[in-house]
């Protein structure tokens, strides 16, 4: 428990947040976020989605303390998300992050190791650790000028890492990203995730949030206008699906006669289930590695 009587079960907290801004155009003032309010359990993986504009950015630069509310509050394991101490707490990578491209990814950890105040064989071990967590142990002495969309933004997973923070907070940490790459990165959220790090996200890529959050907000015009677990939010609530291995065909019939039957119940759609397009592009790309290797060897 925390001097303001908040637990550690809360990562983050986020009461009635407002921000606005003053435009120079004829002195009015814009809102960027309306009232909003979100809660993130320790350990949990959140996704807030929105259009551009939507107020996503701006509050996730509110938890970050980056910028201070119009009104209401936003507070990290307890802490007022403004003071510094809370910032100790988090992992931080940006849409677009920035690193010397002089420097190779083994030479960029260990720099922001000492910006964090790691020395000596404890650095070194760190760097290690993240560059075999990210699997980069293979590229440590390549300059990250000649890395790929991907590899880079490993890098910045790894550096946000770097002083084992408690929360993570992710801006579209696949923009830009191939698929392939993209998967690596949802698998190590998910990894992450295991090892009890709380996640808050942002993504335009809908997809990619339904793999890896457990909980979503959608914000509209800086208003939270839905926010639930995604069984909650996509279920089809006068629905129900059945995936049928095997059936034979006179089974099938029997099913269809027996809706037919029904005076309320109709088929709404019948047919063998579809993988995705993004799926399909792995498993093949996967399949052509597998299969290249089987002919080296």
């Amino acid at each position: 428990m925390t001097d303001s009587g908040v637990t550690r079960d809360i990562a983050v907290e986020v009461r009635n947040l407002v921000k606005s801004y003053k435009s120079s155009f004829k002195r009015q003032t814009f809102q960027a976020v309306d009232n909003v309010s979100l809660q993130i359990e320790s350990g949990e993986v959140y996704g807030l989605i929105g259009p551009n504009g939507s107020g996503k950015s701006t509050t996730m630069k509110a938890v970050l303390g980056l910028i201070s509310p119009t009104a209401g509050s936003c507070r990290v394991f307890g802490a007022d998300s403004t003071r510094v101490d809370a910032r100790s707490e988090i992992g931080f990578l940006p849409e677009n992050p920035y690193f010397y491209k002089h420097q190779t990814s083994a030479e960029t950890l260990r720099f922001y190791g000492k910006l964090c105040g790691i020395r000596g064989k404890k650095l070194t071990n760190k760097v290690n650790e993240l560059l075999e967590l990210v699997s980069l142990e293979h590229a440590r002495d390549r300059r990250l000028g000649g890395y790929s969309k991907g590899m880079l933004q490993r890098v910045g997973l790894a550096q946000a890492l770097i002083q084992e923070p408690q929360l993570l907070i992710l801006d579209e940490p696949t923009a830009g990203v191939d698929p392939i790459g993209s998967r690596e990165i949802r698998d190590l959220i998910l990894k992450l995730k295991s090892q009890g790090v709380t996640i808050f996200l942002c993504s335009h890529l809908l997809e990619q949030v339904q793999e890896v959050c457990d909980r979503v907000g959608i914000i509209f015009e800086g208003k939270m206008v839905n926010e639930g677990t995604l069984e909650e939010l996509t279920e089809i609530r006068n629905q129900h699906e059945f995936i049928i291995k095997n059936a034979s065909p006179a089974l099938v019939q029997d099913i269809e006669d027996l809706i037919a039957n029904n005076q309320q119940a109709e088929v709404v759609r019948s047919g063998k289930p579809r993988s995705s397009l993004e799926k399909l592009f792995i498993d093949t790309a996967n399949e052509q590695k597998h299969n290249k290797k089987g002919n080296k060897s």
